[in-house]
């Protein structure tokens, strides 16, 4: 099995994909900018931050694949899209892949559009967050180093509010947001993760956004 490199391995998604990296076998290196006052068994836990350019070069190095599990903005602005060239090159040197958790927000709601985003419906308190994520995948779409790279949008009920339960069963889709026979669009954070294990495992996606829903 591999090494993969979760930043933001105590968040919610990336926690998840920490979890099931284990599970399959795979030696994780846990990053987050506190570190992590209960450290897991084979999670080799590095305090830093997404910003860090010698620490983003370092994880490439040792991990095949670095996995971006953060909500990409800080301080009321977006920040992560501006790493992306550093996270691009690190990866390119490294020879790893970069994998980004994104958000549902840059999903069109059906063939054509509208975005997600673009909905009435759209939650203003998210906005800041969805901004920082469609400026994250705009900024790997325009990009043209020589990178393997896959950016993943969960669908549109996601998170630590709706965890949901492990059942080993998803769909994946590609700009459209994925909706349920029940009408709705969600997925649970352990079959998201699976998704995500999937992929790095037998990759499919190259330089390009999925999305996982049920």
């Amino acid at each position: 099995m591999g090494t993969i490199a979760v930043i933001g391995f105590t968040g919610f998604a990336g926690g998840h994909i920490t979890e099931e990296a284990l599970r399959r076998g795979h030696e994780v290196i846990g990053v987050s900018r506190t570190g992590s006052a209960d450290p897991r068994p084979g999670v080799s836990v590095r305090q830093g931050d997404i910003g860090d350019v010698a620490l983003l070069a370092t994880l490439a190095a040792e991990a095949d694949t670095v996995v971006v599990a953060v909500h990409g903005a800080a301080n009321g602005q977006p920040y992560l899209a501006s790493l992306v060239p550093a996270l691009l090159d690190a990866v390119v040197a490294g020879d790893a892949r970069l994998g980004v958790v994104g958000g549902a927000s840059s999903l069109d709601v059906a063939p054509g559009g509208p975005r997600l985003f673009d909905t009435p419906e759209f939650p203003e308190m998210f906005k800041v967050e969805a901004q920082a994520h469609i400026a994250v995948l705009e900024a790997l779409r325009s990009s043209d180093a020589e990178a393997d790279w896959f950016y993943v949008s969960p669908s549109a009920t996601f998170g630590a509010y709706a965890p949901g339960e492990r059942t080993g069963a998803y769909r994946t889709g590609d700009d459209v947001l994925l909706v349920g026979a029940d009408g709705n669009s969600f997925i649970g954070g352990a079959d998201f993760a699976i998704a995500v294990l999937d992929e790095i495992e037998n990759p499919v996606h190259h330089r390009t956004r999925f999305t996982v829903g049920y």
